[in-house]
């Protein structure tokens, strides 16, 4: 059973879908964020396996600090500025946001935005409850026959463009990402360089994400480059249009008029500068404030973290590759040979430092999300060594810190399998390689260790002995283990040479742990160069990341 914390007031139709999905238990605590406080908030962490928020629930580092339990944070909206990203990644917690859900409200919050900003419909209302029938100050301009350009083209922000295009507008747009096929499709007019836009709009409407990437993403040298009389529109995130340079170019004439239902700091100041800038139209945050945007994020937002929590399904994650359930039974033989190798690597590591390493894909391998894979093996290979809880949200982040850096390569041609996994990983005292694949869907094998090919099965206590291949040896070790009550379930031998004499490699699979009595023994024969257990999990173990702690 899974504890799904609800915070901030989630409509009841999300509640109500949580609590009607086996296997969750769902606790509801909507108590103001600043009447908690930090320390109240994660005493009810504690016993959560996930948790919805909205805006009002920050998640700092102080609050994320040492919650073991806790896996995924949902935010019931778009932004994430409320969610410390970094802290929950080190936390090893996916963050997940609901993207769709308030797609519709928002932009029509937008269009409405510019609509009222051009007619000037606040100040004549205001005008009109005060007595007054003033029609020359107010007159406006239409949208019809103006160029709206819009910065960001995701959901929202195509949304908006076809409602502007439906309002007979002329839509330019900035989007790193979105193809120029697909803008035409949709009459989108796409420039990659932000730039190059602003000297034509006579609208500009901003739908980024926020952060420090997008932080005064129109600033005062932008605004300058923009035509006398733009009208600006922020109904995304607050601090993307540059505050203090819009309060000038609204001071100043160059800017007609602005329209923001966001703000770098909410609520906003009663004595913001800003705020007293003439021509300038606002509301408090409005844009997913429409009972159907509520409740369609707070059902998005149940949707997602059951998911996630029973299917092991990853939507909108903004800290990890996302994945579908199908994709994660796809996966799930992918990520444990992964984790496996890096089991493997780091136990053969013994005590020197790790450098780097690499993953190779080979063949069928390589057209999966081979960043999950890579992941997983990171997560074997630190696990035993960092006294932090590692899976494959935070293995990368950890390895990098401490100066492991991971990369991959990949290459459709097949090897000598079908499907091959290769890890090399550079230490201190030199390099270390192993292969592996899969047999049908689930059975993992180890087809090299180092210089030899093997076919070894690759879970439970391995026995791996190095030695000079000569008669005799096989049945030495077999005896050992015989005395000591160690049964061999599988054994295979790899060697450089298909003659006796050479370099070789054994791999025992034990049904039990060999005492260090038993190791000692197999090192007096004269022909054993090497002799190390490795302690893997059970063929067929569950990933340690996908069930409930």
């Amino acid at each position: 059973m899974f504890n799904v914390l609800c915070r901030d007031s989630l409509s009841i139709a999300g509640i109500n879908l949580l609590q009607a999905t086996p296997g969750l238990n769902v606790i509801v605590n909507n108590e103001k964020a600043d009447k908690l406080g930090a320390a109240g908030i994660r005493e009810l962490l504690r016993e959560a396996d996930g948790v919805i928020i909205r805006s009002d629930t920050k998640m700092t580092p102080e609050i994320l600090k040492d919650q073991p339990r806790l896996k995924i944070i949902v935010r019931a909206g778009v932004g994430v500025d409320n969610i410390d990203l970094d802290a929950a990644t080190r936390a090893g917690i996916v963050v997940m946001n609901t993207p769709a859900g308030n797609t519709t409200s928002t932009a029509e919050h937008a269009v409405t935005m510019m609509m009222a900003l051009s007619r000037y419909i606040a100040p004549a209302d205001a005008s009109m409850k005060a007595g007054k029938w003033d029609k020359k100050s107010f007159t406006g301009t239409q949208l019809a026959g103006k160029t709206l350009a819009v910065v960001g083209l995701g959901r929202i922000g195509q949304s908006v463009a076809r409602r502007a295009i439906g309002l007979e507008m002329k839509v330019v747009g900035y989007d790193p990402f979105l193809s120029i096929e697909k803008a035409a499709e949709q009459g989108i007019t796409l420039y990659r360089d932000i730039d190059e836009l602003l000297p034509l709009c006579d609208y500009l409407t901003v739908h980024t994400p926020g952060g420090a990437e997008t932080k005064s993403l129109i600033s005062a040298e932008r605004i300058a480059k923009m035509r006398k009389g733009v009208r600006l529109i922020n109904c995304a995130r607050g601090g993307i249009i540059d505050e203090t340079a819009l309060a000038d170019a609204l001071e100043s004439g160059h800017v007609a008029g602005a329209a923001l239902d966001v703000f770098e700091t909410e609520p906003l100041p009663a004595d913001s500068r800003l705020l007293k800038t003439k021509n300038l139209l606002t509301t408090p945050h409005l844009g997913a404030s429409t009972e159907e945007a509520q409740e369609s994020v707070a059902i998005e937002a149940a949707e997602i973290i059951s998911g996630f929590l029973i299917r092991n399904e990853v939507r909108h994650a903004v800290n990890m590759a996302p994945i579908t359930s199908t994709e994660m039974a796809d996966m799930k033989a992918y990520l444990d040979l992964g984790r496996r190798l890096g089991l493997l690597l780091a136990q053969q590591n013994k005590s020197t430092g790790v450098k780097s390493a690499v993953v190779n894909y080979r063949g069928e391998a390589a057209s999966k999300k081979t960043k999950l894979i890579t992941n997983a093996f990171a997560c074997g290979l630190l696990e035993s060594a960092l006294d932090e809880s590692v899976n494959i949200v935070n293995a990368e982040l950890l390895a990098r810190e401490r100066g492991i850096e991971i990369t991959e390569t990949t290459s459709t041609e097949p090897s000598d399998f079908h499907t091959m996994v290769q890890a090399i990983v550079q230490t201190d005292s030199g390099e270390l390689t192993a292969s592996g694949t899969i047999f049908g869907k689930q059975f993992l094998r180890l087809v090299r260790l180092g210089k030899f090919s093997i076919d070894a099965y690759l879970d439970g206590t391995m026995l791996i002995y190095r030695h000079r291949d000569v008669p005799g040896l096989i049945g030495y070790i077999g005896q050992i283990c015989g005395r000591h009550q160690v049964n061999i379930a599988a054994m295979a031998l790899g060697r450089l040479q298909e003659r006796q004499g050479g370099d070789s490699v054994a791999i025992l699979n034990l049904d039990s742990e060999p005492s260090n009595e038993v190791l000692e023994e197999i090192k007096k024969h004269p022909e054993v160069t090497g002799v190390e257990v490795v302690k893997l999990p059970k063929a067929g173990a569950p990933l340690p990341w996908l069930v409930s702690k």
